[in-house]
């Protein structure tokens, strides 16, 4: 049991692990003969307590995995602040490029319970003529479910993807029009860097928040030119937003034709110590925005996080009336040939929209993988040390180790007496709380 309990532990609070059979063996290697040596170390599923080796299932979703949400939560933390002011391999000197925080929305299907404010803020009466709560179940949700374009509403989801990336490249041209340059020597001059997650609305419509930053021609290593400021930044956004569209499919003599929203919100990050911290900060930015990484269409359609297999399975779906429309429709569009390059099926419980929720450009900071990699070898280097005492025998010619391993997949999650006795463990350290600039 003991022994159970510490292989339990290693999972770090996952629910979901994936079990594996196979082996793994660690070995001496004396570089300057090519001689392989004693054996540092044996691992096999079978004399594991578990009977198998359990790894995180990493997934991002807090509905399925809660410790490994906050494990990706916490990396896209770091990700995006890297990005805002240096580290993980970033200069510092990065925050001092022109960069700003937008939420790109995106149009309007039909009316739908809100709660519109006022000048003052003041929260006034929906269009139903009620003053909903701001827990109301009603908010989002259509007033007329028959009228509202439901065909739309997912074809716009499926077409955000490439819309955003339509989006980027207008950015790029109007950022060199407003330096009065051409395309091809912007590219001397400056690059644009971006990161940027996806959220759902209430009304289930996917929308974008983004950290937009001018660099120099070789990104965050190189200072941006003196005509890049956050203004013409935030105005080649607004003039981009706008004029970029991506034509859709044509149903039953329908041409679709897809845009952002008019609602768009763009705001100027400034450093902590500006303003007594008054402005928007890099701190509140990469926290708003690593919060909705772990979250996807269950924020707006209750509990389902996970694929359907059949249509049969909307009626025993706990959710609202507006979210079953808008997966029958995604699932009935899915059965068109025309169709099929959007996989409407496969992403129907996603309301259509199937890209990546946490996306960036390549030099806008340190990336999610080399995060779990520096994680992974630290883990690693600290297991050898408890294990053997050291990483290798102690010969000076021997500087690295062979592993040979194999494992296939068994299984994924856990018994009842594991999950049983996993409850019984204390969370990891911190795992409750938000994530800190130190970890």
């Amino acid at each position: 049991m003991p022994a159970l309990l510490r292989q339990l532990s290693g999972l770090g609070g996952c629910t979901h692990p994936i079990r594996l059979d196979g082996h793994r063996t660690e070995y001496d290697v004396n570089t300057a003969t090519g001689e392989i040596g004693s054996v540092l170390h044996h691992l096999d599923s079978t004399r594991l307590p578990a009977g198998h080796l359990l790894v995180r299932c990493n997934n991002r979703r807090t509905t399925r995995c809660a410790a490994c949400a906050e494990v990706y939560r916490r990396d896209t933390f770091h990700l995006i602040t890297s990005g805002l002011r240096g580290g993980k391999g970033v200069p510092e000197r990065v925050a001092a490029h022109p960069r700003v925080f937008a939420t790109f929305t995106a149009p309007g299907f039909g009316p739908v319970h809100n709660r519109p404010t006022g000048q003052a803020r003041t929260v006034r009466a929906c269009r139903c003529g009620t003053l909903h709560d701001q827990e109301d179940p009603a908010l989002g949700t259509p007033l007329d479910l028959d009228t509202y374009d439901y065909e739309t509403a997912v074809l716009w989801n499926a077409h955000a993807g490439p819309l955003w990336r339509r989006f980027s490249t207008y950015l790029r041209r109007e950022v060199a029009k407003r330096a009065g340059l051409t395309q091809r020597a912007f590219r001397e001059h400056a690059r644009v860097s971006f990161a940027k997650v996806a959220e759902y609305q209430k009304r289930g419509a996917v929308h974008f928040h983004a950290v937009i930053r001018i660099d120099g021609p070789e990104g965050g290593d190189t200072p941006p030119p003196a005509w890049a400021t956050p203004d013409l930044l935030t105005d080649a956004i607004r003039a981009a937003a706008t004029a970029v569209r991506v034509d859709g499919p044509e149903i039953d003599g329908r041409a679709h034709t897809f845009t952002f929203g008019r609602q768009l919100d763009v705001r100027t990050i400034r450093s902590a110590h500006f303003n007594d911290a008054k402005e928007l900060t890099e701190r509140a930015v990469a926290a708003y925005i690593a919060k909705y990484a772990t979250k996807g269409a269950e924020t707006a359609t209750g509990a389902l996080d996970r694929p359907l297999k059949f249509a049969a399975e909307l009626a025993q779906l706990d959710i609202s009336d507006h979210a079953r429309r808008l997966i029958r429709t995604a699932w009935t569009l899915g059965a068109r040939k025309d169709l099929e390059h959007l996989r409407l099926r496969a992403w129907a419980h996603m309301l259509g929209f199937r890209g990546h929720f946490s996306t960036k450009s390549r030099r806008y900071s340190t990336t999610l993988g080399a995060l779990r990699d520096a994680r992974a070898e630290w883990r690693a280097s600290q297991a050898a040390e408890a294990i053997n005492g050291h990483t290798t025998s102690g010969n000076p010619d021997v500087v690295t180790t062979l592993v040979l391993d194999h494992w296939i997949y068994a299984g994924t999650g856990l018994t009842d007496t594991e999950a049983w006795l996993a409850d019984s463990i204390a969370p990891a350290p911190g795992t409750e709380g938000e994530p800190t600039h130190a970890r």
